[in-house]
Parts: C-alpha cells; structure tokens; sequence
C-alpha cells in the first residue's frame, strides 16, 4: 500500500516536471524577442546624440530589429533548406551554422546594398522635411518586415530585398508623390522575377544532367566518380571563391575582375588537387551504388550551403540595416542628403543578431517548405541547387541582369524537379492522350483490353514537383512589391498623422 502511494507520488513529481519543462520552452522565444528588441532600443539610445528625431531612431532601431528578424525566419531557408530536405545536415546542425554564417557575414562584410536602399530608391528633393524622410523609411521597413511576417507564416518563401523596395516606393509615393521614385527600378525588378528564377533552373538542371550522364548513368559508378566528382568540387570551390569575391566581400575588399578570374583558377587548382587523395580513400570502401556516390556530395554540400549563408549575411543584412542607416544620417544632420549615409557598428549589429534569431526560433517552417515540399532532395540535387546559386549570381552580375536570390535558390529546386519527372517520364505515354491501339487492337499487345488497361495506368507520368507549390510561390512573388508599396503607404499616412 504504501508503495503504490509511493509511485503515484512519484508520478506527480515527473508530470509536474514535465509541465515545468513545456512551460519554460514556450516563454523561450518570447523572453529571447524581448531581451532582443530591449538590446535595440538600449544600443540606439546609446549611440544616437541627444535631438529632436532621437526619439523616431529608437523607434526605427525597434522595427529594423522586427525586419532582421523576418528575414532570418524567411530568407535563409533558401540556403539551408536544400541541405535539410537530402539529410546531409539535421535541422539542428543547419541552423547553427547558418546563424553563425549569416552573423559573421553581417558583421565583417555587410551593408554594401545599404546605398540602393537609402540612396539609389529615391530623390527627394529640398521640399521633403527630415522628419517625413524619417517616416518614410520606417514606414517602408515595418511594411516589408509585416509582408514577410505573413509571407512566413504562410509557409511563401519571398524576396526580402523586393519587400524593402516596394516599401520605400509605397511610402515615398505617399509623402512626395511619384516625382519621388526613381522608376527604372522597378523596370529592374520585374525583369528579376524572370530572370532569377529561369537561370536558376536551368543552370542547376544542366548541372544534375551532367552529373547524371557522366557519372550515375555510367555502368562504372565508381570509376566515374574518382574521375568526375573532384572536378565538381574543384568547380564549387571556384565560384564560390569568385563569389564571395565580387559579392561577399565587396564592402572590405573590392578585387578587380582579372584578380577575380585568378582567384577563381588558383581555387580550382587547389581544390581538384586536394580532392584526389580524398576521393581515391573514398572510392576503396564504395559501392557500385548511386547512394554511395551521392554521399560523396554531402561534404561539399554543407560547405556551399555554409558559404552561401555568410554572402546572404552580407548582402541581405541591409535589406533590415539600410533604412535605418538612412534614418540615423539623417537624424544626425537634419538634412535628407543619402549620399552621406554611414553604417555604424551598432546597427549591423542589430542586423546579425537579428536575422540569426529569427532564424532559430522561426526558420524551421520555410526551411522544410523549400527543402522538402516542392521536390525529393538528397545530395546530389541539393549541391547543384546551392552551386547553381553561385554560378546564377555571377553571370548575372557579368551581364548586368538583376537577379533575386531567392527567386534563383528557389527557381532551381524547380529546375532540378523538373529534370528529374522529364526523365522519369521519358518513354512513358500520356495519359490524355491514349494510343488507338490500346483499346482497337489489344491482341497485337497480347493483352486483353482489361489488362492493357492495367498496364497504361501503372505506366502514367509520375509528377515529382508539387504543382501547388508554384503557384503560391509564384504569386507571393508577383504582388511582393505591390503588397508592400500598398502597406507603406498606409503606415507613412498612420505616421504622419500622429507626427503632425
């Protein structure tokens, strides 16, 4: 008796631990986002000189931190999902690295977009006061920072950098008319929803065709690996070197095109050299398998997704930070003059830890939409997603086109997805259009028309890309821009009105 009494005590003590437990991991995040936005408002307070828009920086450092935070449950996943959905990082793993990445490229190389957010968008001329300056981009950052808000919890991956433009558009149409806008922009814009998302596709598609004919259509798997796969990684390794040349690094260091080219050749010279040994110590212990040959892309895989994070940290942290450099500039002067905008320490820091907070209480969700609902991934595919990333922001930065890089991480998977059901597929008849001699003459197929029947109907097209993944995503990037200018607007009147 008293030992039964004993356990039911017992058992109250763990169902009492565990409601402890549940408890403590639902304040987490809440009491991180405090702590968070409370260290915004501390560090703008403390860096910004005493005046009469002091008040409004605060208030912006608050919603650039709401804005970092959108962004890191929203854009990395573009980066990490890919690495996620083939297994070659848990989702654990993946988060720790890409918050360390995004953080280390925001800190040492970030900002370099901040003069297209706060100079490049608008004009404004002598007429606008330095306090609607002041409103317009705050209106445009808590704009962008609500759509990807909904757009996360939507489960939509979009474009953060399109988000912040149609914001300030919105909200500089609203305070000084469209004389305000510089309108070739959004010419460039709408070009990049093509333009990304195809060389995107086609050029991840070309590389898992290639990968595909050269090694795991071979009757030799092994033999071609050790031939092919060190060129792979001697490939990645060079545009990624270029990379983070021309785009991660240009705020610390700009290198000329012909130091670029040198970089990107010394990078494949000595990653193909390093990967021989490797890969010979590999191939002993392989099986003729296409799974042993897609592991060995796991290693390189998780380096590009690594790399890609620390550009997008360094690009895409001024999609938060750049409005709110312009603010503090302008709060420092009192004159709306862009040109002379600076990125103190403070604000990237804002920045970092935002878009790496974001990401590990919120990112889960889009990272396994990008990486496990439109296609199957595995190592293979998620590598030639993440280095057709690469290669699609060079050429375009080369040719001068505009690109989005989510539109190209995500353009990619579907091209992947598309190769992959266009070669299941290939020799499978259509099930719209059904051969006569399937039901005129089924004894030439000695079958009876039952059985051929049975037999079209196991063989029809398979659809490896869900269908209703495009359309979401399609038109979550078509009304982005549209979708933001429209809440700016809102938000600049709201703001304005409560200014006098």
């Amino acid at each position: 008796m008293a030992k039964s009494a004993l356990d039911k005590d017992l058992k109250k003590v763990v169902r009492i631990e565990h409601a402890t437990q549940d408890l403590t991991r639902s304040l987490t995040a809440p009491g991180l986002l405090i702590l968070f936005l409370i260290g915004a408002v501390a560090l703008a307070s403390l860096s910004v000189a005493s005046g009469p828009l002091a008040y409004l920086v605060v208030i912006a450092a608050v919603i650039a931190a709401y804005m970092a935070l959108s962004i890191g449950a929203n854009d990395v996943a573009n980066n990490m999902g890919p690495a996620v959905g083939s297994r070659a990082l848990t989702m654990g793993s993946a988060i720790a690295i890409a918050a360390v990445c995004e953080a280390a490229g925001a800190l040492i190389a970030g900002g370099d977009v901040v003069r297209t957010i706060s100079r490049d968008l608008l004009r404004p001329d002598a007429a606008l006061p330095a306090i609607h300056f002041v409103l317009v981009m705050s209106a445009a950052l808590l704009a962008a920072a609500a759509w990807i808000h909904l757009a996360t919890f939507l489960g939509a991956p979009v474009s953060t950098t399109h988000s912040v433009i149609g914001g300030v558009i919105g909200a500089g149409v609203a305070a000084a008319g469209v004389k305000m806008v510089v309108w070739p922009v959004i010419g460039t814009i709408a070009a990049s929803w093509v333009v990304s998302p195809v060389m995107g596709g086609l050029i991840a598609a070309a590389l898992l065709g290639f990968i595909k004919w050269r090694i795991l259509f071979q009757k030799d798997k092994v033999a071609a690996a050790r031939r092919w796969v060190p060129v792979m990684v001697a490939l990645m390794a060079s545009v990624f070197a270029m990379y983070l040349a021309t785009k991660g690094l240009s705020r610390v260091w700009k290198a000329p095109v012909s130091l670029t080219l040198v970089l990107g050749a010394a990078a494949f010279a000595a990653a193909y050299f390093a990967s021989q040994p490797w890969m010979q110590v590999r191939g002993r212990r392989m099986e003729n398998r296409r799974k042993d040959v897609s592991a060995l892309f796991t290693l390189p895989l998780i380096c590009s997704a690594a790399l890609l994070s620390f550009a997008h940290g360094a690009n895409d942290v001024a999609n938060a930070v750049g409005p709110l450099a312009a603010i503090v500039s302008t709060a420092a002067t009192g004159e709306t003059s862009p040109d002379r905008v600076e990125l103190p320490f403070w604000i990237l820091l804002i920045g970092a830890v935002g878009i790496s907070l974001g990401l590990a209480l919120f990112g889960p969700k889009l990272i396994r939409t990008v990486g496990e609902k439109i296609t199957k991934m595995d190592a293979i595919r998620a590598f030639c997603v993440a280095l057709s990333a690469g290669i699609t922001v060079l050429v375009a930065s080369a040719l001068g086109l505009p690109i989005s890089s989510t539109h190209t991480a995500i353009g990619a998977i579907f091209g992947v997805g598309y190769l992959r059901e266009f070669l299941t597929n290939k020799g499978v008849p259509n099930p719209a259009v059904r051969p006569r001699t399937l039901f005129l003459e089924p004894e030439k197929l000695n079958k009876t028309p039952e059985q051929a029947i049975a037999n079209f109907r196991k063989r029809e097209r398979r659809k490896l890309v869900r269908r209703q993944h495009v359309l979401g995503i399609v038109a979550a990037w078509v009304i982005s821009v549209p979708a933001t200018a429209m809440l700016a607007g809102l938000f600049y009147a709201v703001m304005a009105a409560f200014a006098g």
